[in-house]
Protein backbone atom coordinates (compact mmCIF):
# COMPACT_ATOMS: atom_id res chain seq x y z
CA UNK A 1 0.00 0.00 0.00
CA UNK A 2 1.23 3.48 -0.84
CA UNK A 3 1.60 6.12 1.81
CA UNK A 4 -0.57 9.22 1.64
CA UNK A 5 -0.51 12.47 3.59
CA UNK A 6 2.62 14.22 4.78
CA UNK A 7 5.71 12.22 5.68
CA UNK A 8 5.84 14.03 9.02
CA UNK A 9 2.31 12.88 9.84
CA UNK A 10 2.58 9.29 8.69
CA UNK A 11 5.97 8.54 10.21
CA UNK A 12 5.37 9.83 13.73
CA UNK A 13 5.54 6.33 15.19
CA UNK A 14 8.88 5.66 13.47
CA UNK A 15 10.34 8.84 14.96
CA UNK A 16 9.28 7.58 18.39
CA UNK A 17 11.05 4.25 17.90
CA UNK A 18 7.91 2.23 17.19
CA UNK A 19 8.13 -0.29 14.36
CA UNK A 20 5.27 -0.54 11.89
CA UNK A 21 4.30 -3.85 13.48
CA UNK A 22 4.17 -2.35 16.96
CA UNK A 23 2.14 0.63 15.77
CA UNK A 24 -0.41 -1.73 14.21
CA UNK A 25 -0.42 -3.97 17.28
CA UNK A 26 -1.30 -0.93 19.39
CA UNK A 27 -4.40 -0.38 17.28
CA UNK A 28 -5.42 -4.03 17.51
CA UNK A 29 -5.13 -3.92 21.30
CA UNK A 30 -7.13 -0.69 21.50
CA UNK A 31 -9.92 -2.22 19.47
CA UNK A 32 -9.87 -5.43 21.49
CA UNK A 33 -10.27 -3.40 24.67
CA UNK A 34 -13.13 -1.42 23.14
CA UNK A 35 -15.06 -4.49 22.04
CA UNK A 36 -14.49 -6.26 25.36
CA UNK A 37 -15.78 -3.20 27.21
CA UNK A 38 -18.86 -3.04 25.02
CA UNK A 39 -19.54 -6.75 25.60
CA UNK A 40 -19.20 -6.28 29.36
CA UNK A 41 -21.91 -3.63 29.30
CA UNK A 42 -24.21 -5.86 27.26
CA UNK A 43 -23.69 -8.78 29.64
CA UNK A 44 -24.64 -6.63 32.61
CA UNK A 45 -27.75 -5.30 30.89
CA UNK A 46 -28.73 -8.85 30.00
CA UNK A 47 -28.48 -9.85 33.65
CA UNK A 48 -25.66 -12.34 33.07
CA UNK A 49 -23.15 -10.44 35.22
CA UNK A 50 -23.79 -8.13 38.14
CA UNK A 51 -21.49 -5.21 37.50
CA UNK A 52 -19.34 -3.55 34.87
CA UNK A 53 -17.20 -0.44 34.95
CA UNK A 54 -16.28 1.08 31.61
CA UNK A 55 -13.26 2.88 30.18
CA UNK A 56 -14.54 3.54 26.64
CA UNK A 57 -12.54 6.26 24.78
CA UNK A 58 -9.70 5.92 27.30
CA UNK A 59 -8.30 2.78 25.64
CA UNK A 60 -5.91 4.48 23.15
CA UNK A 61 -3.97 6.27 25.88
CA UNK A 62 -4.06 3.19 28.13
CA UNK A 63 -2.59 0.98 25.43
CA UNK A 64 0.05 3.58 24.62
CA UNK A 65 1.13 3.51 28.27
CA UNK A 66 1.59 -0.24 28.24
CA UNK A 67 3.55 -0.23 25.01
CA UNK A 68 6.00 2.31 26.47
CA UNK A 69 6.97 0.04 29.37
CA UNK A 70 9.28 -2.95 29.86
CA UNK A 71 6.99 -5.93 30.43
CA UNK A 72 9.77 -8.13 31.80
CA UNK A 73 11.15 -5.76 34.44
CA UNK A 74 8.55 -3.14 35.36
CA UNK A 75 5.74 -3.25 37.91
CA UNK A 76 2.19 -2.28 37.04
CA UNK A 77 -0.46 -0.91 39.40
CA UNK A 78 -3.55 -0.11 37.32
CA UNK A 79 -6.87 1.33 38.36
CA UNK A 80 -10.29 -0.11 37.63
CA UNK A 81 -10.92 1.29 34.12
CA UNK A 82 -7.64 0.06 32.66
CA UNK A 83 -8.80 -2.73 30.32
CA UNK A 84 -6.65 -1.35 27.52
CA UNK A 85 -3.66 -1.12 29.84
CA UNK A 86 -3.84 -4.68 31.21
CA UNK A 87 -4.53 -6.14 27.76
CA UNK A 88 -1.40 -4.39 26.51
CA UNK A 89 0.52 -6.06 29.36
CA UNK A 90 -0.57 -9.52 28.26
CA UNK A 91 -3.79 -10.22 30.14
CA UNK A 92 -6.22 -12.19 27.99
CA UNK A 93 -9.89 -11.69 27.24
CA UNK A 94 -10.61 -15.08 28.81
CA UNK A 95 -8.99 -13.93 32.05
CA UNK A 96 -10.99 -10.71 32.03
CA UNK A 97 -14.20 -12.60 31.34
CA UNK A 98 -13.53 -14.91 34.28
CA UNK A 99 -13.26 -11.80 36.41
CA UNK A 100 -16.51 -10.35 35.02
CA UNK A 101 -18.34 -13.58 35.86
CA UNK A 102 -16.56 -13.81 39.26
CA UNK A 103 -15.45 -17.39 38.63
CA UNK A 104 -12.93 -19.39 40.62
CA UNK A 105 -10.37 -19.46 37.79
CA UNK A 106 -10.24 -15.66 37.70
CA UNK A 107 -6.49 -14.89 38.04
CA UNK A 108 -7.18 -11.43 39.44
CA UNK A 109 -8.96 -12.43 42.64
CA UNK A 110 -10.56 -15.88 42.09
CA UNK A 111 -13.89 -14.07 41.79
CA UNK A 112 -13.60 -12.46 45.22
CA UNK A 113 -13.61 -8.87 44.00
CA UNK A 114 -15.62 -6.88 41.48
CA UNK A 115 -14.30 -6.61 37.90
CA UNK A 116 -11.55 -4.04 37.50
CA UNK A 117 -9.56 -5.17 40.53
CA UNK A 118 -6.67 -6.37 38.42
CA UNK A 119 -3.84 -8.55 39.64
CA UNK A 120 -1.47 -11.03 38.00
CA UNK A 121 1.78 -12.38 39.39
CA UNK A 122 2.63 -13.68 35.90
CA UNK A 123 2.33 -10.21 34.38
CA UNK A 124 3.76 -8.25 37.34
CA UNK A 125 0.39 -6.55 37.87
CA UNK A 126 0.04 -5.72 41.54
CA UNK A 127 -3.34 -6.59 43.07
CA UNK A 128 -5.61 -3.61 43.52
CA UNK A 129 -8.16 -3.04 46.27
CA UNK A 130 -11.50 -1.23 46.40
CA UNK A 131 -10.44 1.90 48.36
CA UNK A 132 -9.30 4.26 45.61
CA UNK A 133 -5.72 5.55 45.48
CA UNK A 134 -4.21 2.92 47.78
CA UNK A 135 -2.19 1.72 44.79
CA UNK A 136 -0.16 4.96 44.76
CA UNK A 137 1.88 4.40 47.95
CA UNK A 138 2.15 0.73 46.99
CA UNK A 139 3.83 1.80 43.74
CA UNK A 140 6.37 3.88 45.64
CA UNK A 141 7.15 0.80 47.72
CA UNK A 142 7.86 -1.28 44.63
CA UNK A 143 10.01 1.56 43.26
CA UNK A 144 11.93 1.80 46.54
CA UNK A 145 12.62 -1.93 46.48
CA UNK A 146 13.88 -1.70 42.90
CA UNK A 147 16.21 1.15 43.83
CA UNK A 148 17.55 -0.65 46.89
CA UNK A 149 18.20 -3.80 44.85
CA UNK A 150 19.73 -1.94 41.94
CA UNK A 151 17.18 -3.40 39.54
CA UNK A 152 16.40 -1.65 36.21
CA UNK A 153 12.66 -1.69 36.90
CA UNK A 154 10.09 1.08 37.08
CA UNK A 155 6.72 1.10 38.83
CA UNK A 156 3.87 2.72 36.92
CA UNK A 157 0.62 3.50 38.72
CA UNK A 158 -2.61 4.88 37.28
CA UNK A 159 -5.57 6.58 38.95
CA UNK A 160 -8.41 8.98 38.21
CA UNK A 161 -8.68 12.71 38.82
CA UNK A 162 -10.74 12.11 41.97
CA UNK A 163 -7.89 10.06 43.41
CA UNK A 164 -5.51 12.99 43.05
CA UNK A 165 -7.33 14.60 45.97
CA UNK A 166 -6.84 11.67 48.33
CA UNK A 167 -4.16 11.57 51.00
CA UNK A 168 -2.56 8.45 49.53
CA UNK A 169 -1.74 10.37 46.35
CA UNK A 170 0.09 13.13 48.19
CA UNK A 171 1.90 10.75 50.53
CA UNK A 172 3.06 8.60 47.64
CA UNK A 173 4.27 11.57 45.62
CA UNK A 174 6.07 13.10 48.59
CA UNK A 175 7.88 9.87 49.46
CA UNK A 176 8.85 9.25 45.84
CA UNK A 177 10.13 12.79 45.45
CA UNK A 178 12.20 12.70 48.62
CA UNK A 179 13.86 9.41 47.68
CA UNK A 180 14.00 10.04 43.90
CA UNK A 181 12.27 6.76 43.16
CA UNK A 182 11.78 5.13 39.74
CA UNK A 183 8.01 5.52 39.59
CA UNK A 184 5.58 7.05 37.10
CA UNK A 185 2.35 8.49 38.45
CA UNK A 186 -0.37 8.70 35.81
CA UNK A 187 -3.61 10.55 36.41
CA UNK A 188 -6.20 9.59 33.80
CA UNK A 189 -8.15 12.83 34.11
CA UNK A 190 -11.54 11.94 32.64
CA UNK A 191 -13.22 15.05 34.10
CA UNK A 192 -15.39 13.30 36.69
CA UNK A 193 -14.83 11.68 40.08
CA UNK A 194 -17.93 9.46 40.10
CA UNK A 195 -20.54 12.25 39.97
CA UNK A 196 -18.35 15.23 40.84
CA UNK A 197 -17.09 17.35 37.89
CA UNK A 198 -13.47 18.41 37.86
CA UNK A 199 -14.28 22.11 38.47
CA UNK A 200 -15.87 21.23 41.81
CA UNK A 201 -13.07 19.01 43.09
CA UNK A 202 -9.78 20.41 41.83
CA UNK A 203 -8.21 23.85 41.54
CA UNK A 204 -5.53 24.24 38.89
CA UNK A 205 -3.75 21.55 36.88
CA UNK A 206 -3.14 18.22 38.57
CA UNK A 207 0.23 17.83 36.82
CA UNK A 208 1.46 21.07 38.44
CA UNK A 209 1.30 19.43 41.86
CA UNK A 210 4.51 17.59 41.01
CA UNK A 211 6.45 20.85 41.43
CA UNK A 212 5.74 20.77 45.15
CA UNK A 213 7.33 17.36 45.42
CA UNK A 214 10.40 18.18 43.38
CA UNK A 215 9.86 16.30 40.14
CA UNK A 216 8.41 17.00 36.67
CA UNK A 217 4.69 17.15 35.97
CA UNK A 218 3.42 16.87 32.39
CA UNK A 219 -0.03 17.23 30.86
CA UNK A 220 -0.74 15.30 27.65
CA UNK A 221 -3.71 14.98 25.31
CA UNK A 222 -5.23 11.54 25.82
CA UNK A 223 -6.70 11.67 22.32
CA UNK A 224 -3.17 11.44 20.90
CA UNK A 225 -1.87 7.96 21.77
CA UNK A 226 1.49 8.50 20.06
CA UNK A 227 2.11 11.58 22.21
CA UNK A 228 1.10 9.61 25.30
CA UNK A 229 3.57 6.91 24.27
CA UNK A 230 6.34 9.50 23.88
CA UNK A 231 5.73 11.12 27.25
CA UNK A 232 5.49 7.83 29.16
CA UNK A 233 8.58 6.42 27.44
CA UNK A 234 10.58 9.53 28.33
CA UNK A 235 9.37 9.29 31.93
CA UNK A 236 10.51 5.68 32.06
CA UNK A 237 13.90 6.57 30.61
CA UNK A 238 14.30 9.24 33.31
CA UNK A 239 13.37 6.80 36.04
CA UNK A 240 15.80 4.11 34.86
CA UNK A 241 18.55 6.72 34.64
CA UNK A 242 18.07 7.54 38.32
CA UNK A 243 16.39 10.88 37.72
CA UNK A 244 13.35 10.07 39.80
CA UNK A 245 9.59 10.13 39.36
CA UNK A 246 7.26 11.87 36.91
CA UNK A 247 3.61 12.84 37.25
CA UNK A 248 1.69 12.62 33.97
CA UNK A 249 -1.83 14.01 33.65
CA UNK A 250 -3.60 12.44 30.67
CA UNK A 251 -6.53 14.61 29.60
CA UNK A 252 -9.39 12.35 28.54
CA UNK A 253 -13.13 11.98 29.12
CA UNK A 254 -15.50 9.36 30.50
CA UNK A 255 -18.30 8.98 27.94
CA UNK A 256 -19.99 6.16 29.85
CA UNK A 257 -21.48 6.26 33.32
CA UNK A 258 -19.15 5.78 36.26
CA UNK A 259 -20.40 2.20 36.42
CA UNK A 260 -23.48 0.23 35.48
CA UNK A 261 -24.89 1.26 38.87
CA UNK A 262 -24.69 4.95 37.99
CA UNK A 263 -27.10 7.33 36.21
CA UNK A 264 -24.65 9.82 34.73
CA UNK A 265 -27.35 12.02 33.20
CA UNK A 266 -28.28 13.05 36.74
CA UNK A 267 -25.15 15.19 36.85
CA UNK A 268 -24.29 15.99 33.20
CA UNK A 269 -26.04 16.44 29.87
CA UNK A 270 -26.31 14.14 26.90
CA UNK A 271 -25.02 17.00 24.71
CA UNK A 272 -21.81 17.15 26.72
CA UNK A 273 -21.27 13.42 26.43
CA UNK A 274 -22.00 13.38 22.70
CA UNK A 275 -19.52 16.22 22.16
CA UNK A 276 -16.72 14.18 23.70
CA UNK A 277 -17.83 10.96 22.07
CA UNK A 278 -17.23 12.71 18.76
CA UNK A 279 -13.58 13.20 19.76
CA UNK A 280 -12.96 9.46 20.04
CA UNK A 281 -9.33 8.90 19.06
CA UNK A 282 -9.70 5.24 18.10
CA UNK A 283 -10.97 5.95 14.54
CA UNK A 284 -8.46 8.80 14.31
CA UNK A 285 -5.58 6.43 15.04
CA UNK A 286 -6.96 3.96 12.51
CA UNK A 287 -6.97 6.76 9.91
CA UNK A 288 -3.36 7.51 10.81
CA UNK A 289 -2.39 3.90 10.08
CA UNK A 290 -4.31 3.96 6.81
CA UNK A 291 -2.52 7.15 5.74
CA UNK A 292 0.78 5.49 6.63
CA UNK A 293 -0.09 2.56 4.36
CA UNK A 294 -0.23 0.16 7.30
CA UNK A 295 -3.95 -0.60 7.45
CA UNK A 296 -6.81 -1.31 5.08
CA UNK A 297 -10.53 -2.02 5.09
CA UNK A 298 -9.83 -5.69 4.45
CA UNK A 299 -7.61 -5.87 7.52
CA UNK A 300 -10.27 -4.09 9.55
CA UNK A 301 -12.95 -6.60 8.58
CA UNK A 302 -10.69 -9.50 9.53
CA UNK A 303 -9.71 -7.85 12.82
CA UNK A 304 -13.33 -7.33 13.83
CA UNK A 305 -14.14 -10.96 13.03
CA UNK A 306 -11.11 -12.21 14.99
CA UNK A 307 -11.97 -10.04 17.98
CA UNK A 308 -15.58 -11.21 17.93
CA UNK A 309 -14.43 -14.81 17.94
CA UNK A 310 -11.97 -14.19 20.78
CA UNK A 311 -14.59 -12.50 22.93
CA UNK A 312 -17.21 -15.14 22.15
CA UNK A 313 -14.78 -17.88 23.11
CA UNK A 314 -13.77 -16.14 26.33
CA UNK A 315 -17.36 -15.41 27.27
CA UNK A 316 -18.49 -18.98 26.64
CA UNK A 317 -15.64 -20.39 28.70
CA UNK A 318 -16.16 -18.01 31.60
CA UNK A 319 -19.91 -18.46 31.70
CA UNK A 320 -19.52 -22.24 32.04
CA UNK A 321 -16.61 -22.09 34.49
CA UNK A 322 -17.15 -23.00 38.14
CA UNK A 323 -17.40 -20.56 41.00
CA UNK A 324 -14.88 -20.75 43.80
CA UNK A 325 -15.76 -23.57 46.23
CA UNK A 326 -17.31 -22.37 49.47
CA UNK A 327 -14.60 -24.12 51.48
CA UNK A 328 -12.02 -21.86 49.81
CA UNK A 329 -13.76 -18.66 50.90
CA UNK A 330 -11.11 -17.91 53.52
CA UNK A 331 -8.15 -19.14 51.52
CA UNK A 332 -5.31 -16.56 51.58
CA UNK A 333 -7.18 -14.58 54.24
CA UNK A 334 -5.38 -16.15 57.20
CA UNK A 335 -1.80 -17.36 57.25
CA UNK A 336 -1.31 -21.07 57.67
CA UNK A 337 0.29 -21.99 60.99
CA UNK A 338 3.58 -23.79 60.95
CA UNK A 339 5.38 -25.49 63.79
CA UNK A 340 4.03 -25.58 67.31
CA UNK A 341 1.06 -23.39 68.16
CA UNK A 342 1.85 -20.76 70.73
Amino acid sequence: MKQSGSVQQTLRHTALGLTDERAVEMYKTMMLARRFDERGQLLQRAGKVNFHISGITQEPSQVAMGFAMDLKNDWFLPYYRDYGFVLSLGMTVKELMLSVYAKGEDPNSAGRQMPGHFGSKRLRIVTGSSPVTTQVPHATGFALAAKMRGEPSVAIVTFGDGSSNQGDFHEGCNFAGVHQLPVIFICENNQYAISMPLAKQTRGRICDRALGYGFPGIRVDGNDPLEVYRVVKEARDRAVAGEGPTLIEIMTYRVTAHSTSDNDLAYRTKEEVDLHRGKDSLPVYRKYLEDAGLWSEEQEVKLQADIRATIDEGNEYAEKAAFQPVEDAFRYVYAEQSGEER
